[in-house]
């Protein structure tokens, strides 16, 4: 799962990123470790797995993980190639969904590449090039559909569709903001167009200011919430400063911080886990001494299918799975044999959709 966090110069982009990357020198609860300068892989909060490793003492414990893209060299004109508009593309295509860091906080000392602090100003940069990049693929795609719908009446429906969007994207609209229906959203998808990515909106505020802006009282975290909820995207509010600061702590400390800031978990927590449900996510559990894990599934993925995230032969020689819900397991005090006496412990088989929170055994044979 890999997310490119954008954005303008002098936002904050940076200073999150390096707290992503730099939190990875504390082997803490919640690890994090980075695999090349600008990739950073970040674990998604599960107490669940934290529990689960209590229970069994585990030799091992894995949590589910993100990977984070910071992608750079955005300018106005980027769509037509200036400066690095190219490559902040096309690194942009690569990934599941956009993290879009904005400024919401004024500061002096900290130079904005406009002269001017605007929130909305900066979203539409960004957001105008990434149309204007759509379109032209649009355009394309339109020129040689037309030449098509000569001879394939079918593809009259296809053409219909994509003068759809192209229309709806000349209004300033982003592609994720369409109604659409599942056969309309499915071709819409297929188009690989940089606007109907699911999007985070990260709101970067000062360090005097996070519990003034979660209780919406930040002006311009305001604004960015009303865009968001105009094209179904989510909002995080963060200070980049903090988490950066944090970052530097051990996991004691981290939490002392916190407390002191009187929030209950880290804006770094609150954007990992708001990816993993903007994306549709869900994770299954599977514990024992060795190891304690959680693995990353879409949400309505079946039995075998889940099963083969964990080895291929598993899916492959599917039979069934022993499968209990966490907080049935929990309710039994973490025991199997108590949670078999109680009719917790269930038998699933190859048509069985998996549910958040699933503990298995998967049981197969090739």
């Amino acid at each position: 799962m890999k997310l490119g966090i954008v954005g303008l110069p002098n936002v904050g982009k940076s200073t999150l990123f390096n707290a992503i990357t730099k939190a990875g020198a504390e082997a803490a609860n919640y690890p994090f470790c980075t695999i090349e300068p600008n990739v950073g892989i970040v674990a998604v909060p599960d107490e669940r797995i934290t529990k689960l490793h209590e229970i069994y003492n585990s030799k091992k414990t894995t949590y589910a993980t993100i990977e984070f893209c910071d992608i750079a060299g955005l300018v106005k004109g980027a769509s037509k190639g200036e400066g690095l508009g190219n490559k902040f593309l096309g690194h942009i295509r690569e990934v599941e969904a956009i993290v879009h860091v904005v400024r919401c906080f004024e500061n002096d000392n900290i130079v904005h590449v406009d002269g001017k602090i605007n929130p909305l100003s900066d979203i539409d940069t960004i957001n105008t090039e990434l149309l204007l990049s759509d379109m032209e693929i649009l355009e394309r795609r339109i020129t040689k559909t037309q030449k098509n719908a000569k001879f394939d009446k079918s593809a009259a429906s296809e053409l219909e569709m994509l003068n759809k969007i192209y229309a709806w994207l000349g209004e300033g609209k982003n592609a994720r903001a369409m109604d659409l229906d599942s056969d309309e959203a499915d071709f819409v998808k297929s188009l690989g167009l940089l606007s109907y990515k699911p999007i985070i909106y990260v709101a970067n505020v000062s360090d005097d200011n996070v519990l003034a802006s979660e209780n919406g009282e930040n002006p311009m975290v305001q604004q960015v919430r009303k865009l968001a909820s105009e094209e179904g995207a989510e909002v995080v509010i963060i200070c980049a400063e903090i988490e950066a600061e944090m970052a530097e702590l051990d996991e004691e400390e981290r939490q002392m911080f916190l407390e002191e800031l009187g929030v209950s978990e880290s804006g770094l927590d609150k954007l990992v886990k708001a990816s993993y449900a903007l994306l549709d996510l869900i994770s299954f559990l599977t514990a024992g001494e060795d190891e304690c894990r959680a693995w990353t599934i879409k949400r309505g993925t079946k039995a075998p299918q889940a099963a083969g995230k964990i080895h291929t032969d598993f899916e492959k020689g599917f039979i069934r799975s022993e499968t209990i819900a966490f907080d049935k397991f929990i309710e039994c005090g973490g025991s199997l044999a108590s949670a078999k006496e109680k009719g917790f412990l269930r038998s699933e088989g190859k048509e069985y959709v998996m549910k958040d929170g699933d503990i298995c055994n998967f049981l197969f044979n090739v």
